[in-house]
């Protein structure tokens, strides 16, 4: 009667092991019961051993945690792109791409839609990978992650060690877009809007609005906003309701110590320079809180990949 009682439990035992999902190997419990019943502890041993060696399985955290990151850039890629190409289309650049190559200075749809590319790739990546736990997958989208963390370190890097060689290209890449300001309307609002965010006019002050053939004070010129300004350099009246867009016509044919009256006379680069000391925390958090979202995303990926190919060599990693 005791043997079968005994013969009993240990099916039970053997049982609830298999069908309990929320216990891989359930090598503590056996432990146990050998400890109670020392008769049966070379069975449940032999038993236990073979049981260990073929229950490896991947980890549902990490699975649907990865795949809980990714679909959020992926979804914002999506919206990325939607703008982008939304924004092309009301241009009409769709019906001619040929527009974006005749640009002399930069269109903001470009970086949007580039930025979407990348965020749609990799989010699909990461999406399908860890769904159907795709090793490949995983390794593109772990390494592509990879890639762009030390980029943006080693840029970091770079512009802190070359402040000279970063400012004359900015200073080149802000007079480019200044030449080619009334070309595109979304490169225009950027602009208005960094000189405005900024209260800054030209790349180091008002004169540089000469390269641009509309606000060019050369006699050649015939345009209205000759010897001007764009709206976004004027200083602004609380008076106004209504956005004055003529208030910068023709300043630039007074006296140069009347300039500061009407509109913004200090550079938008010396204005970046002295943004940057004020809000280094602010840029700091920033730049670190993307770097642990990265990090976080590599060890996820890094983790799945580990238990799949534990699962597929047949033991536990």
């Amino acid at each position: 009667m005791l043997g079968a009682q005994r013969s009993s439990s240990r099916s039970s035992l053997s049982r609830w092991c298999t069908v309990t999902p929320f216990c891989s190997d359930c090598s503590a419990l056996k432990f146990v019961w050998g400890l109670l019943h020392p008769s049966t502890h070379g069975a449940a041993s032999r038993k236990m051993h073979y049981y260990r060696y073929s229950s490896a399985e991947v980890s549902c955290w990490y699975k649907y945690l990865l795949f809980s990151y990714n679909i959020v850039f992926w979804l914002a890629g999506v919206v990325f792109l939607g703008v982008g190409l939304w924004a092309w289309s009301e241009k009409g650049v769709l019906s001619d791409l040929t527009k974006v190559t005749r640009m002399h200075g930069i269109d903001p749809v470009v970086l949007v839609l580039m930025v979407g590319v990348v965020m749609f790739t990799l989010g699909f990546a990461g999406c399908v990978g860890a769904l159907r736990e795709n090793i490949c997958l995983l390794k593109f989208f772990c390494g592509a992650i990879v890639l762009i963390f030390f980029l943006e370190l080693a840029v970091a890097v770079l512009a802190f060690l070359f402040q000279d060689w970063v400012r004359d290209r900015f200073r080149e890449f802000f007079e480019s877009n200044i030449r080619s300001y009334r070309d595109d309307i979304d490169l225009q609002n950027l602009i208005d809007s960094l000189q405005k965010a900024n209260q800054c006019c030209g790349a180091y002050g008002p004169e540089d609005w000469d390269l641009n053939v509309y606000f060019n004070c050369s006699g050649a010129s015939y345009s209205r906003e000759k010897c001007g300004v764009p709206f976004s350099c004027c200083v602004p009246d609380p008076a106004q309701k209504v956005v004055n867009t003529q208030c910068g016509y023709d300043v630039r044919t007074q006296l140069k110590g009347k300039w500061e009256e009407s509109i913004f006379t200090k550079g938008c680069i010396p204005a970046l320079e002295g943004w940057l000391p004020r809000n280094i925390y602010i840029v700091a958090g920033v730049f670190i809180a993307i770097s642990l979202l990265q990090i976080f995303g590599i060890f996820l990926a890094r983790t799945l990949i580990s238990d799949i190919e534990a699962v597929k060599a047949g033991h536990h990693f």
